[in-house]
């Protein structure tokens, strides 16, 4: 089983799911159709892939200020990955999940991992999860050196 510790970014609900490990960076404004959920930017190697409900593991962004929108309208309609896993924090990006929970919408949790971690999650079923509860295996700590605040993505059975 595959498991890696990530630092939390934005607080969000747990979430597992297949593993859509990206192999370039992506724009989420013109890269993500927000209607579906499906990566349209023709020049992506994953063009076509729909990210709703998967564990999404992004190596990079390719900015735009209307990146949180999109990821706002994914979450708005219920259609946004069950969790983001980025290798850089992206502040434009993670801002629209903060705003959707502001606007009392359920967001995905999102964290940071190292990149070169990603391929062992690649193909899986993979839980990310920052709840602390006796049944769970899912532990967050707080890591008294730093205050980051860490979550464990781990492989999980599929369902």
């Amino acid at each position: 089983m595959s498991a890696a510790r990530a630092e939390i970014l934005v607080e969000g609900r747990g979430g597992a799911g297949e593993a859509l490990v990206l192999t370039a960076p992506i724009s989420f404004w013109g890269g993500v159709d927000p209607a579906t959920g499906t990566i349209a930017d023709v020049r992506h190697p994953q063009h076509g892939a729909c990210v709703s409900g998967r564990m999404l593991f992004v190596p990079g962004t390719i900015g735009s200020s209307s990146a949180s929108a999109v990821l706002m309208e994914l979450v708005h309609r219920g259609i946004a990955p069950a969790a983001l896993i980025l290798h850089e924090p992206d502040a434009i990006l993670l801002l629209g999940l903060i705003v959707a929970r502001e606007m009392g919408w359920e967001t995905p949790v999102a964290v940071r991992m190292d990149r070169e971690r990603f391929t062992a999650f690649t193909g899986k079923h993979v839980s990310v999860g920052a709840e602390i509860t006796a049944a769970s295996p899912v532990v967050a700590e707080l890591h008294a050196a730093s205050a980051k605040r860490w979550a464990q993505v781990y492989e999980t059975l599929a369902r």
